[in-house]
C-alpha cells in the first residue's frame, strides 16, 4: 500500500499493527467501538480491516488515490469500523469519551478502545479527557503506543518523561505496561480491562521487524522505494 501510493508514515503504521491486531482478533465484542487517535497510522487500521474481511484486495489498491475510501487519515463515513474522522492529535480520546458517556448514560453495553500515540499526549486535550473518563468511570480502554519517537526528535526529549503508568495512575486510572509486539502480553493485558477506565502502555518499536527502519526517527517521514520494499519483505519473510 505504502509503496504503490508513494506515502509516508511507515514506521508508525509498524509500531501499532500489533496492538490493532489483537484488539480486532482477539478483543472487541459485539458493542464495542474503535478510535484510531493517531490517524496517521490508518494503513495499519486499513491492513487490519482487510484481515477480517471488510476490505479487499482492490480496495487497499485505492489506499491514499483519487477517489479512495482509504485516506491518509481515517475518513468516516465509508466504513462502520471507523466513526470519526482523526489525524489532528489530541481529538481522539475525547472523542472516545463522548461515546462512552453515551453508552453510560443510554445504559447499553460496549466498550471503547482509543489507541493514542505517546507523543500526542503532549496535548492537553487528553489530559482533561482523561480526568473525565476516570472521574465518570467510563468503559474506555486507552492504549498508548509508546514507540519513544515524535515527528521531530524523541518523546522524552521533548516532555522531559515520559513515565506514563505513574502519571496515568496520578490521575485515578488502573494502568499497567506491556510490550507491544508480543500477542500474548498485549492480549493478557487487554483482558484484565473490562470494567472502567483502564489504560495500557505498549512499549513498541517504530518499523518493527525492519532492520533499517526499526527505532530511527526518519521513518516517521520516508518512503518505500522498490529496492527497500524487496529487503523489507524479504525480512519479514526470514522471520
Amino acid at each position: 500500500m505504502h509503496l504503490d501510493s508513494g506515502s509516508g508514515h511507515i514506521g508508525c503504521n509498524l509500531s501499532c499493527l500489533d496492538i490493532l491486531m489483537t484488539i480486532f482478533h482477539m478483543e472487541m465484542q459485539d458493542g464495542d467501538e474503535f478510535i484510531l487517535s493517531k490517524g496517521h497510522a490508518a494503513g495499519a487500521l486499513y491492513a487490519t480491516l482487510w484481515s477480517l474481511g471488510h476490505l479487499t484486495d482492490d480496495d487497499l489498491r485505492t489506499f491514499q488515490k483519487d477517489g479512495t475510501k482509504l485516506a491518509g487519515h481515517p475518513s468516516p463515513n465509508h466504513l462502520p469500523n471507523i466513526p470519526f474522522a482523526t489525524g489532528s492529535l489530541g481529538h481522539g480520546l475525547p472523542v472516545a469519551c463522548g461515546m462512552a458517556l453515551g453508552k453510560q448514560l443510554r445504559g447499553e453495553p460496549g466498550r471503547i478502545y482509543c489507541l493514542l500515540s505517546d507523543g500526542e499526549w503532549q496535548e492537553g486535550s487528553n489530559w482533561e479527557a482523561l480526568i473525565f473518563a476516570a472521574r465518570r468511570n467510563l468503559n474506555i480502554t486507552i492504549i498508548v503506543d509508546k514507540n519513544g519517537l515524535q515527528g521531530f526528535g524523541a518523546t522524552r526529549d521533548m516532555v522531559g518523561s515520559d513515565d506514563f503508568v505513574q502519571q496515568f495512575k496520578a490521575f485515578g486510572v488502573s494502568t499497567r505496561e506491556a510490550p507491544g509486539h508480543d500477542v500474548s502480553a498485549l492480549h493478557d493485558a487487554l483482558s484484565d480491562c473490562k470494567i472502567g477506565t483502564q489504560a495500557i502502555i505498549a512499549v513498541t518499536h517504530k518499523g518493527s521487524g525492519i532492520s533499517f527502519m526499526e527505532d530511527q526517527l526518519d521513518w516517521h517521514y520516508l518512503r518505500l522505494n522498490e529496492s527497500l520494499y524487496q529487503q523489507a519483505v524479504e525480512e519479514i519473510m526470514a522471520r
